[in-house]
């Protein structure tokens, strides 16, 4: 599989520019979509997360995740800056470790974006749920969350996910605005907490700072544990790469955009957790043999029921300021979470949709995908069908199962990512590189070492779930894509695919 049908990097380059998208994203623009994409339910609602996990300690969790991040996000600046077209990690895989492979990771982004996808829908759901109760206009329990949470039907994450899918088939001339605004909003939600919380934090709440250690492989507790679910809070950042074909000067602009959007976003992580923890505490809720119970479990939520403890909440941020005595800045920084986070659910099923349409370009899946709608000029018909998978997941599973799930996909692709700049400084050491990911041969060896060690310490349940979904796509590839392929000997490329207009230009920002 491993260097098996390579398309090679000036092929690349040809097809996308006979069928490309329109270039007119700065530095700016892409950072306001990095950080767009990034801050969302990772950092409003998995701080609950990991401190049942690893309790005080997922500060140390936060650091971990923001450095495998960096360390990958220098991978990505070099292949996107080489490879400025769409298709993320599934492009770069192809163009240099093969079509076999290629597959794999397109395949497992469909975990990173979509699954991602319906986490957000969870989280949204969680500070509505908390808005509404606040009015006195309470949904009954069943349908406030999934049946592995204490409910039954999570409603507001599935009816969100269905209209966000509904707004990406319409498509929006107006939502570059829009998308600055809702970036604006989060980041004054978060500097608020920041400046609210900092100032009720006491030592105490930082003892034990280790309650369930550095955690074990597959084990998904402890500090490690912790870190490979907060990963699921920088994630977004190589969103920034999905745009490359249309972002005016790529060679420049995409390096900026993917470290520019990752570092900002660490500094507002690091703060808000030690708040967080600082003014509440965060120990982790334990099962009668003294162990920490796994998020996401029954048990868990039978555990949590009546309890006002940090890690039992579906919103913290909110939870921490009421607690602290700030109960009207904690519904303020409710809205702003109910407010912002579809942003989020709107950039991954964008990202999404881009990922197949460009496999379906090379024949991998079939064309009737990419097939563009003829009044509004979106991918309808791939938008739908994404927008009804993620519906569906958000009303089942909890926040922490889906973004697991979402992180094991993500993981991967950053290994092959990783292991694809290294083996393209071999084979093609001379190539024109805009960006060069410095100490490559220590930064590259150490993403991939990191996100190995975060991949394995995720739970059982969790790498399960992946394994089985990759059985699925390699036998998906064996029966159609193997074949249809325009790799493949005698299969001639279908005519051009329609062009997307990128009519939903959520992501672009205040023009620089």
């Amino acid at each position: 599989m491993l260097f098996w049908r390579v398309k090679p990097l000036e092929k690349i380059l040809e097809t996308a520019e006979k069928k490309s998208l329109k270039r007119q994203l700065g530095a700016l623009q892409l950072t306001l979509l990095g950080i767009g994409a990034i801050i969302g339910t990772g950092i409003f609602v998995l701080t609950a997360e990991a401190g049942q996990k690893a309790g005080p300690a997922m500060m140390v969790s936060f650091v971990i995740a923001a450095v495998v991040c960096a360390l990958a996000a220098l991978a990505y600046a070099e292949l996107a800056s080489m490879l400025p077209v769409s298709g993320s990690a599934y492009t770069y895989t192809y163009g240099v470790l093969g079509e076999g492979l290629a597959w794999v990771v397109g395949w497992a982004l469909v975990l990173e974006y979509a699954i991602a996808a319906g986490a957000v829908s969870v989280g949204w759901s969680g500070y509505m749920n908390g808005l509404l109760a606040s009015a006195g206009l309470e949904l009954p329990g069943a349908l406030k969350a999934g049946p592995m949470d204490g409910g039954r039907f999570n409603l507001l994450a599935f009816l969100i996910a269905l209209v966000i899918t509904a707004l990406l088939v319409i498509g929006t001339s107006k939502s570059a605005k829009v998308n600055a605004i809702l970036v604006a909003i989060k980041v004054a939600a978060l500097t608020a907490f920041i400046a609210l919380a900092i100032p009720a934090v006491q030592d105490e709440n930082f003892k034990p700072f280790f309650p369930t250690g550095w955690g074990s492989p597959l084990g998904g507790v402890g500090v490690l544990g912790a870190a490979a679910s907060i990963f699921f809070a920088y994630v977004g950042f190589d969103a920034v790469s999905t745009a490359a074909e249309e972002t005016k000067n790529p060679n420049r602009n995409i390096p900026i955009g993917l470290i520019g959007s990752l570092g900002v976003c660490t500094l507002f992580y690091l703060l808000v957790s030690y708040a967080a923890v600082g003014a509440m505490g965060s120990q982790p809720m334990l099962g009668p043999d003294g162990m920490a119970l796994h998020p996401g479990t029954p048990e868990l939520a039978a555990a949590c029921k009546g309890s006002e403890a940090l890690v039992c909440s579906r919103e913290p941020l909110a939870h921490v300021l009421r607690v602290i005595g700030w109960e009207w800045w904690g519904n303020i920084i409710g809205l702003a979470a109910a407010l912002a986070l579809p942003s989020v659910i709107l950039m991954m099923i964008f990202g999404q949709t881009r990922i197949f349409f460009t496999m379906s370009r090379d024949g991998l899946l079939p064309e009737f995908l990419s097939k563009v709608h003829p009044r509004f000029h979106t991918p309808h018909v791939i938008t739908i069908i994404t927008g009804l998978f993620v519906a569906a997941f958000a009303a089942l599973f909890p926040v922490g199962i889906l973004a697991d799930i979402s992180n094991s996909g993500t993981l991967f692709a950053f290994v092959a990512v990783a292991f694809a700049v290294m083996v393209l400084r071999v084979q093609q050491p001379n190539r024109p590189r805009p960006f060069r990911t410095p100490l490559v041969w220590i930064v590259c060896p150490l993403a991939v070492l990191g996100c190995l060690l975060l991949f394995l310490n995720l739970s059982m349940y969790t790498l399960s779930m992946f394994l089985g979904w990759t059985v699925i796509g390699l036998l998906l590839y064996a029966v159609y894509g193997y074949r249809r392929s325009h790799m493949a000997p005698g299969n001639q490329p279908t005519p051009p695919a329609p062009k997307i207009e990128p009519e939903p230009r959520f992501h672009e920002g205040p023009q620089a």
